[in-house]
């Protein structure tokens, strides 16, 4: 682009009324922006231009005819299988899942003791926590009847749909 395009376009900025305009192309860019101080007047101010002419960076090429040294080519690693889940649980436990996405909370209020600790009894529809979404606490309740054999979600942290909340060991 020369120097009579970039008055032209500036020109044609000016009377369009537009507030800017950038146009980048392969070895340059630019940037035309009207004087905002213009508009409060109520005059279609003359624009401004920025002009950044880029450089083509060179990629070094590598002679020919000298054989380059090959680095020799590493298989890539197998991924490890994930391990299993420690089973700290005992296959006869029932998950608690989270109903909602939402805020964990294990208390009512901060100075309130927890709904249940591990080794709690619990009975079906007992209040387990509460979890916020969207600034309503919804109370979660135990859909099975039990004693708590793990908490696995940390108090005041973000919980997921159908994300598992506690194990109880049915009675």
């Amino acid at each position: 682009m020369n120097l009579t395009e970039i008055q032209d376009l500036i020109k044609f900025v000016s009377k369009a009324g537009v507030t800017e305009v950038e146009i980048e192309q392969k070895e340059f860019k630019i940037t035309i922006k009207a004087d905002p101080a213009s508009k409060k007047r109520g005059k279609a101010g003359a624009p401004e231009a920025t002009v950044v002419q880029q450089v083509p960076v060179a990629i070094p090429q590598m002679p020919t005819g000298i054989p380059m040294p090959q680095a020799p080519i590493a298989a890539p690693a197998a991924p490890e299988a994930p391990e299993a889940a420690p089973k700290e649980e005992k296959s006869n436990t029932v998950e608690i899942k989270s109903p909602m996405i939402g805020t964990f909370y294990r208390k009512p209020s901060p100075d309130k003791p927890s709904f249940v600790e591990v080794g709690d009894t619990i009975q079906k529809g007992d209040v387990v926590c509460v979890i916020e979404a969207m600034k309503l606490f919804n109370e979660i309740e135990a859909e099975v009847s039990g004693k708590v054999v793990k908490v696995l979600v940390d108090d005041t942290t973000p919980v997921e749909y159908d994300q598992p909340l506690f194990l109880v060991e049915p009675a």
